[in-house]
């Protein structure tokens, strides 16, 4: 498969999705990467206190790419265009971006087209598909693209989505998911001919980037206190994940008599309403919101740390998760999307119920009274590095290419 190339279209050219496109970049010639940015997301960097613009700023050219050690057969092509709603959550965008892609992709002689969840990418490589006679293929990467489009479309904007969104996955000429989870969603909601072109393939970590250190240097070169145990946190401050619930927890954990400091990256719509809850629960000297970290430094963070809390309330199947397993770091989260499937063993981490903050306190407070195997815990995660994960991917490329 040396001389595979193939043009893949995301949302967004950072974390799972470059892990695994630097991944099969390995195995294939040449892979060329889609990414369209709409002008409009660079008005939420002006100084403005409008929480709004905390969510649209994930939008922007700086928050949507990372180049760093890209590899030489690597190309990111960056496709401008301007419409009202900054996200994909526009149901003309599809169109749009099938006129500006085409000029792109149609003379390059592609051998396969990977889509990036069905909306507007899946809609886009489907297109293009059509016209070029090469096959496609979607990853479907959360629920929420499931259930929001498919499950729960209230108005005409999200029915004219949900339509497209089912041509994408029904003419696709393979799928992949996640997490069985996912799959089973994605079964129930378009039927069982979807069942033999869904292939379970979950998230993973780069293996060099996330490597145990020893806890006291990292602690040493982060300027964190040796003497108190850290739970660490990194995710979007949106709803979604579950933040409150985590504040709610510890607000228990604390009460316990328990000394703790609790360091949460990431940055969203909710900060300040987090930074607020924080105060009025009375753990404010207990949390630290660091905001949005450089995803090179994580790792110092993940290794500093004694815990990994991840509250959310909807996942398909989260990067950090592997990430913080992959440092040996042990893993508090919610039973939500494909979680249950990786932490199979209390040996990996401890299970609470979602929006339950005396289960998720019950499980911090088991967790930072248990001597861990930080050895077991990272061997349990080399079955999911970013060359294992592109393998698979790149297994499939073969049999379409071949059938």
């Amino acid at each position: 498969m040396k001389n595979l190339k193939v043009a893949t279209f995301v949302p967004f050219y950072k974390n799972f999705i470059k892990g695994q496109v630097e991944g099969i970049a390995k195995y294939v010639s040449r892979v060329d990467v889609y990414l369209h940015y709409n002008v409009l997301s660079e008005i939420s960097r002006l100084p403005v206190p409008i929480q709004y613009f905390r969510y649209v700023r994930r939008f922007t050219k700086g928050n949507i790419i990372d180049n760093t050690s890209t590899p030489k057969n690597v190309k990111v092509n960056i496709i401008s265009s301007f419409y009202l709603i900054p996200d994909g959550s526009n149901p003309f965008v599809g169109e749009r971006l099938c006129r500006k892609f085409f000029n792109y992709v149609a003379n390059r002689d592609y051998d396969i087209l990977h889509a990036h969840i069905p909306w507007p990418q899946g809609f886009v490589a489907m297109k293009i598909s059509k016209d070029t006679d090469v096959p496609y293929v979607v990853t479907v990467h959360g629920i929420n693209e499931i259930s929001d489009i498919i499950n729960n479309s209230r108005n005409f904007l999200q029915q004219k989505i949900k339509g497209k969104v089912i041509t994408v996955l029904n003419e696709a000429d393979h799928i992949i998911t996640v997490s069985y989870k996912n799959k089973k969603l994605l079964v129930d909601a378009l039927g069982d001919h979807l069942n033999n072109k869904i292939t379970v393939i979950p998230n993973g970590f780069d293996k060099e980037l996330f490597r145990p250190i020893p806890q006291e240097y990292a602690r040493k070169m982060l300027g964190l206190p040796q003497n108190k145990q850290i739970i660490l946190n990194v995710a979007y401050l949106e709803p979604i994940k579950g933040h409150d619930f985590l504040l709610k927890a510890l607000s228990i954990v604390r009460n316990s008599g328990k000394d703790f400091l609790c360091i949460v990256i990431g940055d969203g719509s909710q900060r300040r309403y987090l930074e607020r809850l924080a105060t009025r629960l009375g753990i404010s000297d207990k949390m630290i919101f660091l905001g949005e970290r450089p995803h090179s430094e994580i790792p110092l963070w993940m290794n500093a740390a004694d815990l990994f809390v991840l509250p959310s309330l909807s996942e398909g199947n989260p990067t950090v998760m592997f990430e913080a397993l992959g440092v040996g770091l042990p893993f508090v989260g919610t039973r939500v999307g494909g979680v249950p499937e990786i932490i199979t063993s209390e040996d990996y981490g401890l299970l609470c119920e979602p929006k339950n903050p005396e289960d998720l306190a019950e499980k911090i407070l088991i967790s930072l009274g248990k001597e861990w195997d930080r050895e077991k815990i990272r061997k349990y995660a080399e079955q999911f590095t970013w060359e294992k994960v592109a393998r698979q991917v790149v297994d499939i490329y073969k049999k379409l290419l071949t059938r």
